[in-house]
């Protein structure tokens, strides 16, 4: 058990986390949550022992093994499943004695090793890191090769697998999904499902938390509140209890307003001194509502362009790639209004596609043409990388606008959080979730007809993903986004194409049909080496009847979730009409002792029956996933 009790924690002169308690269970799945740079790395490295807390503590059971995800970038000449074993320490100790053994030509001690080897499951381990490599999108081959002929993104999947391989009590998740695909996400959110230990995770992914964690931990105002269930679920709960806290905090001043005017007028006159004395002692005792502080939503919104071609975009018969086609035969026609989600691995060829559309890269053959009226706005990772870490919001903005008013210039970097001097400061000095806020700020400015996202919500916050989707979907032009984040193409999409095996073709159903033929797939990776001939066998009608089945096994238990989280709500609102009665001072006279027995002992009968439905709702939420992870 991870026990954090009454943690504080400073970084220079500036407070982080306070007031922090925590317990995790092995077993659960914790999803911990909260803005860029208020304190999740930071709380992350305390638990690991890498940070002294400033006040508090924490406690591990002695000898508990804790993993976490490198986040530098691997240099190694070894093979891929080679460096991936090395997670498994306890394996690497026993072959180092078994080598030592047979150098002394040992046989008894060599015999105990061996003995200790099967013990620790040591004889499939290499199985066990081609099972991780597979699910993480490494080919057989791949597997093979060293560390060092991977990109940057390859490697640091590379780092998750090595920690995943790693015996652990504690697993530590910082963002393992930034360099992941949604292949490898649906996989990874399947292997945590059937992770036994302790699991933290980082992650701005709400989709992926709901998946994957059972429980949300959301810093907020330097300190940390738990709420039971997915993101989703602790979402609506924080929405309830911040609405609670305002109406409370509405209703207190309310009455205190009326005591102290009581007071004011009465404490001096004879008659009404003593009740005047009584109220100014209950004010004093009264434990304050605070009031609600909320961040302001960053929003912002694409200007309209100056004209729209009805057809802005035509490929036929491309091939793309860079030394050898990587796509072949691409037709694509995008047209005025269209809203593409484009589907992938990574290697797939997504972001070879958006460069052609970009026309950053010529087709290796075919024919492309565009519309004479078209402006393309085209946001990529590397596009970051493109900013002059020297120069400032206003240097680049005033580059790209030509002539331009100063003021004008500013107040439009101020829509997108870069007011007053931040505006003049160099990029350098920013994070990558401010840089790619500025790269969105200049692709605005440009009022662009058709719009290409190449991951455009990687390394930012949850609220500033929110922000994206808001401004996309109230977009006017032409949309090809290239995301792993599903709530973003769920809000955005109109239709899915997907690139497989060098193809490009529409996709024939919804984000979730396509996760099913994810997890289809990865269930059964021999097929993808069956012609797809034989893949196309299964009729229609077939592939039809067992969605149904499978929507009429799941249905009693989705009923049974609706059910028990239509009880939770009424007892939490419950709860709530009872806390706003104790919080009368008027209770808590001699008069009314009775009353408020009563109330108590509702309020501790209606959190009882709350933490009943709450371990049968976990426990009915849990099968639900179960049952809908195997269709």
């Amino acid at each position: 058990m991870l026990k954090i009790n009454n943690l504080a924690l400073r970084r220079g002169t500036r407070l982080l986390l306070e007031r922090v308690n925590l317990d995790v269970f092995p077993g659960q799945r914790l999803g911990l949550t909260g803005a860029n740079g208020s304190g999740k790395s930071s709380l992350f490295s305390v638990i690991a022992g890498r940070l002294e807390a400033d006040q508090g503590s924490v406690t591990l059971p002695r000898g508990t093994l804790i993993s976490e995800v490198m986040q530098e970038t691997p240099q190694s000449a070894d093979s891929a499943i080679e460096y991936v074993i090395d997670g498994d320490q306890q394996f690497r100790a026993v072959e180092r004695h078994i080598r030592r053994a047979e150098q002394a030509n040992d046989g008894a001690r060599l015999a105990e090793w061996h003995d200790n080897l099967e013990q620790i499951d040591g004889f499939t381990v290499s199985a066990r890191a081609g099972q991780l490599l597979h699910g993480l999108g490494f080919t057989a081959k791949e597997q093979r090769q060293s560390v060092n002929t991977f990109s940057g993104g390859w490697r640091m999947r590379l780092n998750l697998a090595q920690s995943l391989m790693t015996r652990a009590d504690l697993l530590l998740l910082d963002e393992p999904t930034n360099h992941l695909d949604l292949d490898a996400m649906v996989w990874l959110e399947r292997w945590l499902s059937a992770y036994d230990g302790m699991v933290l995770v980082i992650s701005h992914d709400r989709e992926f938390l709901d998946r994957s964690v059972s429980r949300i931990a959301h810093i907020e105002g330097l300190t940390l509140t738990v709420y039971e269930g997915n993101y989703s679920q602790a979402e609506s709960r924080r929405a309830a209890a911040l609405d609670a806290q305002r109406k409370q905090h509405a209703s207190q001043q309310r009455k205190i307003a009326h005591m102290r005017s009581f007071v004011d007028r009465f404490r001096y006159k004879a008659t009404k001194a003593r009740q005047a004395q009584s109220r100014l002692k209950a004010l004093e005792r009264l434990e304050t509502v605070l009031p609600v502080h909320e961040r302001t939503a960053f929003v912002f919104e694409f200007e309209p362009a100056e004209q729209m071609p009805h057809q802005l975009m035509d490929l036929e018969r491309v091939d793309a790639g860079y030394d050898h086609a990587i796509l072949s035969n691409v037709n694509f026609r995008l047209a005025e209004g269209a809203r593409i989600g484009l589907l992938g691995r990574n290697g797939a060829g997504k972001t070879t596609l958006m460069k052609v559309l970009a026309s950053r890269l010529e087709p290796l053959a075919g024919s492309y043409t565009s519309a004479a009226g078209i402006r393309i706005g085209y946001f990529a990772q590397h596009q970051l990388e493109l900013l002059d870490p020297k120069r400032s919001p206003l240097e680049h903005l005033t580059e790209l606008a030509g002539q331009g008013s100063d003021r004008r210039l500013r107040a439009f970097l101020g829509r997108f959080g870069f007011g007053g001097d931040a505006a003049g400061e160099a990029v350098g000095l920013r994070s990558g979730g401010e840089k790619a806020r500025l790269v969105l700020a200049l692709i605005v400015y440009t009022r662009p007809n058709l719009l290409l996202l190449d991951e455009p919500t990687n390394h930012l916050d949850i609220d500033m993903r929110q922000s994206i989707c808001m401004a996309l979907q109230t977009y006017r032009g032409c949309l090809v986004v290239v995301a792993h984040d599903r709530h973003l193409l769920r809000l955005v999409a109109n239709e899915l194409w997907v690139i497989d095996e060098g193809k490009l073709r529409p996709f024939e159903g919804d984000l979730d049909d396509y996760v099913g033929w994810l997890r289809a797939r990865q269930r059964n990776p021999e097929e993808e080496n069956v012609p797809r001939e034989e893949k196309k066998a299964k009729s229609s009608r077939t592939v039809r009847q067992d969605r149904a089945r499978q929507r009429a096994q799941v249905k009693p238990l989705r009923d049974q979730v609706s059910k028990l989280e239509q009880a939770l709500s009424q007892t939490e609102e419950h709860q709530q009409s009872l806390e706003q009665k104790l919080a009368d001072p008027d209770l808590y006279n001699e008069n009314n002792r009775e009353q408020l027995r009563q109330l108590l002992f509702e309020q501790a009968r209606n959190a009882e029956t709350h933490q009943e439905l709450e371990a049968k709702w976990l426990e009915a939420a849990e099968r639900l996933d179960e049952a809908s992870a195997n269709r």
